[in-house]
């Protein structure tokens, strides 16, 4: 099997090199070498540059901004950003770009598009996502939040949770109920809507880590624009799975190149703490570099469906099912071998709870305890696995589906209709 890459992605590679050469700073060592306060101001001043030098958004087509590349483009560039410690957007533009951007190319309209796809790549619009209530998480269709039409508007009621980043955003897309009487995934609409108003309301909540990027959102008769919705009243759930499909699958051949950077610092930690002749230690290392080869390989095989034509499906979940559990893996391979400097960790804290700690991180135990904590997270948001295995069972190798009490439409005061 031949994985090297064309010509053609090879040329793009020297281009985003002499990109890379021209903007970042002598002895660059990533900005994981940054404290978080600069980490953060760094990070602001690079999306400015990304934005002027046409580096965002690079899939979406020239006609809305982009760049038209291919897959194979956007993970050359995404192996270089990793090699050198820089990120490829700012906090908010994994929910901007690469979910609802791409989302509202697929089903927005020509007005929609051209309204507010410049303000996701100028920044002027900063996303976050709408999704889980207290009562619908993994059971996403059983959510409460309902939405009604007054006049040109749409009136939306009730509450989000785990909001991601939604401390700093301006704009949210949430799925409303706009039709109680309907099948409870049919009666789902997808809104766009403004943050800064009277009726909505952010709070923070502090995670295990001691972090707090994840927040509350709760509607009281907060106001968005009628023409503000993806897809036709009652299309919200179709319009859910397209952008999901986004968030689990367009990553799937770029994230390994993270996971291969952090593995290369666990095993400088491991020689650090002097735990490389242990045999032990020795086969966990090796199950663990095992496990990031065979995730490069099934990005390869997600790449090979994108240059073929293919769209995000749900085959997507088995990159979010790997990626997540062999991560709890790695991490508590990092915690057995600082030993008791776990206990009581020091040093620089990870600057996002999302995924590994950036590159150029000093292999602190802060680092890898956070890292830890937070790698617990992400068996959960983005889907938690046992809604990803569902997902493969179901529809992916055909399985029967499990029995289910609820699939009528829902009731406020009685629940679901048995």
């Amino acid at each position: 099997m031949d994985i090297s890459y064309p010509k053609s992605a090879e040329m793009f590679r020297q281009k985003v090199r002499e990109f890379l050469k021209m903007y970042l700073p002598k002895n660059w060592k990533g900005v994981g070498a940054l404290s978080k306060d600069e980490a953060y101001d760094f990070t602001a001043k690079w999306r400015q540059i990304l934005y002027k030098e046409g580096f965002l958004a690079m899939g979406w087509p020239k006609e809305y901004g982009g760049a038209g590349l291919s897959q194979l483009e956007q993970v050359v560039l995404a192996e270089e950003f990793t090699r050198e410690g820089v990120p490829s957007g700012g906090p908010n533009d994994v929910f901007g770009i690469q979910m609802l951007g791409n989302t509202l190319i697929h089903w927005g309209t020509q007005e929609q598009k051209k309204q507010f796809l410049p303000r996701i790549l100028s920044g002027e619009d900063r996303w976050c996502q709408g999704y889980s209530e207290p009562n619908a998480g993994s059971d996403l269709a059983n959510l409460a939040c309902r939405a009604v039409k007054d006049g040109d508007e749409w009136v939306i009621n009730g509450q989000k949770i785990w909001t991601s980043a939604g401390h700093l955003a301006n704009w949210i897309f949430l799925l409303a109920r706009t039709d109680p009487e309907a099948p409870k995934h049919k009666g789902i609409s997808f809104l766009l809507c403004p943050m800064d108003q009277p009726g909505v309301d952010v709070r923070p909540i502090q995670m295990i880590s001691g972090e707090s990027e994840f927040n509350e959102v709760f509607f009281t008769d907060a106001r968005t624009g009628r023409e503000n919705i993806v897809g036709a009243p009652g299309d919200g759930w179709s319009v859910a799975m397209t952008l999901l499909g986004y968030e689990r699958g367009e990553a799937a051949a770029t994230i390994p190149i993270k996971f291969r950077g952090e593995l290369d610092r666990l095993l400088e930690l491991a020689k650090e703490n002097g735990v490389t002749s242990d045999p032990i230690f020795r086969d966990r290392i090796a199950c663990c570099y095992s496990k990031v080869e065979i995730m490069k390989y099934l990005g390869y095989r997600t790449l090979t469906s994108f240059l073929n034509g293919g769209t995000p499906g749900p085959e997507a979940s088995i990159s979010k099912l790997y990626w997540s559990e062999y991560h709890k893996i790695v991490t508590e391979l990092a915690v057995d071998i600082l030993g008791l400097e776990s206990l009581v960790p020091t040093g620089r804290k990870p600057t996002s709870a999302f995924q590994t700690d950036d590159v150029g991180a000093p292999n602190s135990s802060n680092s890898w305890v956070m890292t830890f904590l937070n790698a617990r997270a992400g068996t959960i948001y983005a889907g938690t696995s046992e809604i990803q295995k569902n997902i493969l069972g179901e529809l992916v190798l055909g399985l029967p589906k499990e029995p289910r009490v609820d699939r009528g439409a829902l009731n406020s005061s009685q629940g679901a209709k048995r």
